[in-house]
């Protein structure tokens, strides 16, 4: 797992902090939150918030306080222990693409499967630079409705062992997967004192959230399970068109859900959300990659260590682009570079995010997994002592020489520099013999004999019948 000692970008003043403050204390105590369950609006009640209907007016000090109750970093246990993963401080998680109804495979671009599915599950799993085997890497529409999520669950704890994210589409959903992590940890009590899962709510924003989101959160508070709360922000349809106001509104939204959760479960492990980019504001179409999105980044992570919780950023391999180009590169940059800099925590569509999220790509999946490397290096301190400046190459060299063949070189060749997954470097008469191939094509290739060299983690024989036949009775319990 990374752990990023660069330092910070702080792009906001103290001035400008004290202002956003002001801003989302003003839309959490005077518009209020919309809370669309009946238990979260008896648990404001109780804690003697402001319910009017749905609506909830909430004390801004009393958010405050409930946020403090969270802990500033927690660790999250996988399968196998050498995958642990340490959420907060310095540290940062890298996860996989989350949510596509489609998937594209070379110039193919279908509804998903649960074969992509299962492949995306075992790219997660063999490559290093992804710390979890994801959620809903994406949708499997090729099974029911109403019980895929059994099936996804299966694949996340069997074909990977690496922590995984939880099903958040309904209440009894989460407790399908807080039932199956049971089996797989030995107990409820075992995933309670040490959390297993970590998945993802989103706010209906503005403003809201919505019982499907409410009921899955309350069932994984409840359990001790982390819950990263996100606002999902495009301004200008969900926000508006300002940056600081989406800031505050973003703050406002994630904190609520925050306070919430730490009324169910206090001291429940919790990560503050955040996704903010914007419209195309003669299309609608949604944009990524955006000056604006880098900024809400750069900013949310100051915000976010200002109140002291773990944070996930709204970055990752973020694009617009419809195919694997020059402009889903770039985008992807301007979206995962911010996150490094704004000292991220969790980052989510890591690697695979194509057309807006409507995607989950194969080719791209190999594109960001070599942004990633390449940041990951760029963002290692660099060691600077006597002997790194290698004054008895200059020595040996002398004047007008080269270093091809100085020991130092000699002794350093193999490791000296990044070495690139996806990058071709050759010239172009041996490139071309070679195919000619661009980066897309090669990603192909690449993402084929990684899934080929793919070998299952070693499981116990019995917890997985235990699984299998857990999900077989609930399928047949929803009608499957």
């Amino acid at each position: 797992m990374f752990v990023n000692q660069m330092p910070y970008y702080e792009i906001l003043s103290e001035e400008a902090m004290q202002t956003l403050d002001r801003g989302w204390k003003r839309i959490v105590s005077e518009i209020g939150i919309e809370f669309d369950h009946p238990e979260a609006l008896e648990l404001f009640r109780k804690a003697g918030q402001q319910v009017e209907g749905s609506v909830v007016k909430l004390d801004p000090e009393f958010i405050l306080a409930q946020a403090a109750l969270a802990p500033r970093e927690f660790d999250l246990r996988a399968r196998s222990t050498t995958r642990d993963l340490h959420i907060g401080g310095r540290h940062m998680a890298f996860l996989p693409v989350y949510g596509c109804p489609f998937a594209r495979e070379g110039g193919q671009r279908r509804e998903a499967t649960m074969h992509d599915y299962e492949r995306l599950v075992k790219l997660s799993q063999v490559f290093p630079q992804i710390d979890m085997a994801g959620g809903t890497v994406v949708e499997p529409n090729d099974r029911p409705l109403d019980s895929r999520h059994l099936e996804m669950v299966f694949a996340l704890m069997t074909l990977s062992d690496k922590p995984f994210m939880g099903s958040v589409t309904s209440g009894p959903n989460a407790r399908d997967t807080l039932a199956m992590a049971d089996i797989l940890f030995g107990g409820r009590a075992q995933i309670e004192e040490r959390p297993v899962l970590m998945s993802i709510i989103n706010v209906n924003s503005p403003l809201r959230f919505d019982e499907r989101m409410l009921a899955a959160m309350l069932e994984y508070s409840r359990a001790n399970q982390p819950v990263i709360v996100t606002p999902f922000l495009l301004m200008g349809a969900m926000s508006p068109v300002s940056s600081p106001a989406a800031l505050v509104q973003q703050t406002a939204e994630a904190l609520a859900g925050v306070a919430l959760i730490e009324l169910v479960r206090p001291g429940c492990p919790v990560v503050l959300g955040s996704f903010l980019s914007n419209i195309d504001m003669q299309s609608g179409s949604p944009m990524f990659g955006t000056p604006e999105s880098a900024f809400g980044l750069l900013a949310g992570g100051q915000i976010a260590r200002r109140l002291g919780l773990p944070w996930r950023s709204g970055g990752g391999g973020l694009t617009a682009s419809q195919t694997v180009d020059a402009q889903a590169a770039y985008e992807s940059l301007m979206t995962m570079m911010p996150a490094f800099l704004s000292g991220a925590n969790v980052v989510m569509h890591a690697a695979g995010w194509l057309e807006s999220g409507l995607v989950s790509c194969f080719e791209k999946y190999v594109v960001d997994i070599e942004i990633l490397r390449m940041l990951l290096q760029m963002f290692k301190p660099v060691q600077i002592d006597e002997e790194s400046l290698a004054f008895s190459a200059h020595e040996e060299v002398g004047h007008g020489g080269h270093f091809l063949g100085a020991a130092h070189t000699l002794e350093r060749f193999r490791e000296c520099f990044y070495r690139p997954l996806l990058t071709s470097s050759e010239n172009f008469e041996r490139w071309s013999r070679k195919g000619a191939l661009d980066a897309t094509a090669r990603a192909a290739t690449i993402w084929q004999e990684k899934l080929d060299g793919y070998e299952a983690p070693p499981m116990d024989g019995a917890v997985r019948e235990e699984l299998a036949d857990y999900v077989a009775r609930r399928r047949h319990e929803l009608g499957d």
